[in-house]
């Protein structure tokens, strides 16, 4: 299985981003969404994996559970961060005995309370280098990230693009974006790649906002940015959740019905463990 056969065919596929939940009634109301959202035939449900491993093996049982109980395709997403060879190949191939073939290759952040990402001890500081001891290890389908607004942590946007080819010709397959609110940053991005000969998929980013606070949050640890026009509608309604949402449910429903006229191979959405924006922007779709 590659990535890339998801989207060869010229339609544009879906998938959801989730991360591993706390608790038996956590994954329980995860797994739920998940059903609620299987509906729209996702091409893939990838997983997050925490600072220093620490979701490692909430992770791991995710995706296996997604794979045998829900009958959709994961993947699951892998850091430098805290592992060294040893324990990047051990966990990997396990994972691959249980059928998973698609990993989310990344650098990832560093841990809370760091100020700068360490290299670890027989590890990796870049993800292009992960990405190369993966396609080392071989049997595998790799997805990278990108970043329409630039890396919080790069100099500049094309300094960052060059990081980016270097993990795509390393051996990604694909390229998924971070969040983004303004479209045209994402088609200045794509632009800029195929003018340095990124070829693979570049598939777009959307996160309905559901609470104004978190994706405040959010948009300064990721520094990606909101449109003026839309945080002033946001603060104009801030006390009231519902329409927070709904909000969140159009600005998103209008950014996808761009990016397909724009003929995007696929749309990735974070959905925060959570179907119903996600759900409601499908639809309207």
């Amino acid at each position: 299985m590659n990535f890339r056969d998801f989207y060869q065919d010229g339609v544009c596929r879906y998938s959801f981003e989730i991360f591993p939940p706390k608790g038996p009634e956590g994954i329980a109301g995860l797994l739920e969404a998940l059903r609620e959202l299987a509906i729209f035939d996702p091409a893939f449900i990838s997983c997050t994996y925490g600072a220093m491993g620490s979701t490692q093996e909430l992770t791991r049982d995710l995706v296996i559970r997604i794979q045998r109980e829900l009958h959709l395709t994961a993947a699951f997403h892998f850091t430098c961060v805290g592992s060294g060879r040893a324990n990047i190949k051990s966990y990997v191939e396990s994972l691959r005995q249980e059928g998973l073939g698609l990993i989310v290759a990344l650098r990832g952040d560093p841990p809370q309370g760091m100020d700068q990402f360490v290299k670890p001890d027989d590890g990796f500081a870049h993800a292009n280098d992960l990405v190369a001891y993966l396609r080392e290890i071989g049997g595998f389908s790799l997805a990278v990230a990108g970043y329409p607004e630039g890396h919080i942590e790069c100099v500049d946007k094309q300094t960052d693009l060059l990081h980016l080819k270097r993990k795509v010709d390393a051996g990604a397959d694909v390229v998924i974006t971070q969040l983004f609110f303004d479209n045209h940053d994402f088609y200045d991005f794509v632009d800029r790649a195929r003018k340095i000969g990124i070829q693979v998929p570049i598939i777009p980013g959307i996160m309905p906002i559901v609470n104004l606070k978190q994706v405040e949050k959010i948009t300064r640890m990721c520094g990606a940015k909101m449109p003026q026009v839309l945080h002033q509608k946001l603060l104009a309604h801030q006390e009231d959740g519902e329409v927070v949402r709904q909000l969140g449910i159009e600005h998103a429903a209008q950014q996808c019905q761009d990016l397909i006229r724009h003929k995007a191979a696929g749309i990735h959405f974070y959905t925060l463990n959570k179907a119903y924006s996600v759900k409601r922007v499908l639809q309207a779709l």
